[in-house]
């Protein structure tokens, strides 16, 4: 199914609201509301549309920029294998301190 074929199929059968945000869409505006792909594989279009949703511009590039943000960000298991980040430790000697009294 092609691009074009997919995003009539899309307005045919799913309501013309964002389901991130909530926006209503019709007539001019209509242009605004994009189909995006749930799994992001744009070549998975089943005719149901069970892969699809209906995103306007805004949220659609937001859902995009995220996964392109996530990708720059370090894991839990490179920060674990990292060890400790800060070298001065202010309590340190606090247990001989209160031990002297």
């Amino acid at each position: 199914m092609k691009k074009i074929e997919y995003r009539e199929r899309a307005l045919k059968i799913l309501p013309w609201v964002c389901a991130s945000c909530g926006r209503d869409f019709s007539g001019k505006n209509l242009r605004e509301l994009t189909v995006h792909h749930k799994d992001h594989n744009f070549k998975n279009n089943p005719p149901d549309g069970s892969n699809w949703e209906m995103l306007c511009l805004y949220c659609h590039d937001n859902e995009h920029s995220r996964d392109l943000d996530a990708a720059w960000l370090p894991t839990e298991d490179a920060d674990r294998n990292k060890g400790p980040t800060t070298t001065h430790n202010p309590f340190a000697s606090l247990a001989s301190l209160l031990q002297k009294k």
